[in-house]
């Protein structure tokens, strides 16, 4: 089972439109909502895989019961620890005419010191059946700081893998607690280590703690750097779309090549295949299946230096 866990989930809402016309009223063509926040995400890309998996985090109020009914009706292990505070909700606006999407992310609830310790129980008690587990997105106000670097060092006593999807702070507190993967995009690295080459950049997290760095380059694919070799794998073309889930698909394939071992340049041309089906797919967790199938041995991946072992 791999275990992903978001602090900060929330109930994702997404408008599709002809076309988005700022400042003016547009008629939306169809709303969606579902259970989010990125953890959630990579779970139903495990899910769809047929992979066990399970969901726990925070989550609160109205929309929390809205969150947790989703959940259930996606046949996804709910693990969620009950709050005081009222979830979040996203919205995403899907512009059709343009391929893009414009995404509002609300901060979420304020977590109570006595609900921290209920979330560390939970994840202390579940992390036993874990194979790896998956800490990303945001972190809701009133948890600590270095949250992620507490929750990596409780994975790492279990014995269990850790992998960490976050920016900014958070990122940085978690390189303290030593997590195996971390997976920021281009830019949330460039902010965290202040380097342009994001080569050098992941270097930098790796010499901080992190034990394997993948950074997302977007459409330009993926690049490793690992303790084995560094290696970037690239997309064969372009695709328009919904990127807002995109990075947790390729979060999803990191974590199940990490618990089946699967070699370092299969499992990134996975990653970005399944990242580029997860574009095609209309909601954030959702990827085109042929559209994997047909990406994923077009994938290039080329190292970037020698490799030390397979």
């Amino acid at each position: 089972m791999i275990l992903t866990v978001t602090l900060n989930a929330a109930l994702d809402v997404t408008y599709r439109v002809d076309r988005l016309r700022p400042q003016a009223s547009n008629r939306v063509r169809s709303v969606t909502e579902r259970a989010g926040g990125k953890g959630v995400n990579v779970s139903r890309v495990l899910h769809a895989l047929g992979e066990r998996t399970a969901v726990t985090g925070l989550a609160g109020g109205a929309t929390g019961v809205l969150l947790r009914g989703e959940l259930a009706s996606a046949g996804l292990t709910d693990e969620l620890v009950p709050i005081s505070g009222e979830s979040r909700r996203t919205t995403a606006v899907v512009d059709e005419s343009a391929g893009d999407t414009t995404v509002l992310l609300e901060p979420g609830p304020v977590v109570r010191p006595e609900e921290w310790d209920r979330i560390l129980d939970r994840i202390d008690a579940l992390l036993p059946g874990a194979m790896a587990v998956v800490f990303s997105g945001s972190l809701p106000q009133g948890v600590p700081a270095d949250a992620y670097a507490e929750l990596v060092r409780l994975a790492r006593s279990h014995g269990v893998p850790a992998v960490v999807d976050a920016d900014g702070p958070a990122l940085r507190a978690a390189l303290a607690g030593m997590p195996t993967l971390v997976k920021p995009n281009a830019d949330e690295l460039a902010a965290v280590t202040g380097l342009s080459d994001p080569v050098a950049a992941a270097e930098s997290l790796r010499g901080a703690g992190a034990r394997s760095v993948v950074a997302s380059l977007g459409a330009e694919g993926l690049i490793a750097v690992t303790a084995y070799g560094s290696w970037r794998a690239r997309q064969p073309e372009r695709l328009s779309g919904n990127p807002t889930g995109a990075g947790d698909a390729a979060v999803a394939a990191l974590a199940l090549g990490l618990v089946d071992g699967t070699p370092w340049p299969d499992r990134l041309a996975e990653a970005v295949a399944l990242s580029a089906a997860a574009v095609a797919a209309p909601l954030a967790g959702d990827f085109d299946s042929a559209v994997h199938a047909r990406l994923r041995p077009l994938v290039e991946v080329r190292p970037l230096r020698s490799p030390q072992c397979p």
